[in-house]
């Protein structure tokens, strides 16, 4: 046999004994994602009457794009929390409103996406709207972003209201122009929920529920959305007119991260 046959039996035999490994290996199984504990609940499957408007799921929001773990327009909230929403929309649609939620349960890797965006210092395409006098350089300093959320742990919800009969809300356009989220109710993006003097996520100090320049029938909407979230339970963060958390949280200390989606509280 030549030095080139044998080579060449050499080099099949090497071959076959690497496709036999290969074929011998096991298979790695997806690792399947994390599911809701039995504790939570999809909103609509306890009044279906809110309205929802999850903008993580859109682009409109603070960062240009959809956020990591959000991948349905799901209201996904503690029962308990979900039951007190339950109470508080039953009172007002006695007086002609409706809530409407714009986010709640929020997943670990969609703060964490919050987090690397705000370190981007590049990345400011949203910002005529959302945060048009804060440099981003202090968004961590002054407290708009942070790398914990109190959504991620079930009990709290973003949410504004709407006059009844709820007009539709037009969808936003990547790359639309954008006005400040604090400009006169008819130059800020149209939503249909009632005027509250900034527009939702404005980062922004006139956001703080009590700014004392938010007067007349914007201060009036955000005391009667206080009030009537704070008798079902609720209690507001000062900085935010629109974040309320249920008390007493029912995971008080733990962050999950299982995705905004359906299948996360299906049959629960």
């Amino acid at each position: 046999m030549t030095g080139i046959a044998r080579a060449l039996r050499a080099l099949a035999a090497a071959g076959a004994a690497l496709l036999a490994v290969t074929a011998a290996a096991p298979v790695a199984a997806a690792r399947p994602e994390p599911k809701a504990p039995p504790e939570f609940v999809d909103l609509r499957s306890v009044d279906p009457t809110i309205i929802t408007e999850m903008r993580y799921t859109t682009a409109h929001n603070f960062m240009g794009e959809p956020v990591d773990g959000y991948r349905q327009p799901v209201c996904i909230l503690t029962r308990p929390a979900a039951l007190a929403l339950r109470t508080a929309q039953r009172s007002l649609l006695r007086q002609g409103y409706s809530l409407k939620v714009y986010d709640c349960y929020r997943p670990q890797r969609a703060v964490d996406h919050f987090v690397r965006w705000a370190k981007d210092l590049d990345d400011q395409s949203m910002k005529d709207e959302f945060y048009p006098q804060v440099d981003k350089t202090r968004l961590f300093e002054d407290g708009y972003i942070a790398e914990k959320s109190g959504h991620s742990r079930g009990g709290t919800v973003d949410l504004t209201l709407v006059k009844l009969p709820a007009s539709p809300t037009r969808p936003y356009e990547p790359g639309e122009e954008l006005a400040p989220c604090y400009a006169p109710r008819d130059e800020r993006f149209p939503d249909n929920s009632v005027d509250m003097g900034t527009g939702y996520d404005c980062f922004d100090t006139l956001s703080h529920t009590d700014d004392s320049r938010v007067q007349g029938v914007q201060r009036a909407n955000r005391k009667f959305l206080k009030s009537t979230l704070s008798a079902a339970g609720f209690v507001n963060l000062a900085e935010e007119w629109w974040h309320f958390t249920y008390r007493p949280e029912v995971f008080p200390d733990t962050y999950f991260d299982f995705p905004v989606a359906r299948r996360s509280v299906a049959g629960h």
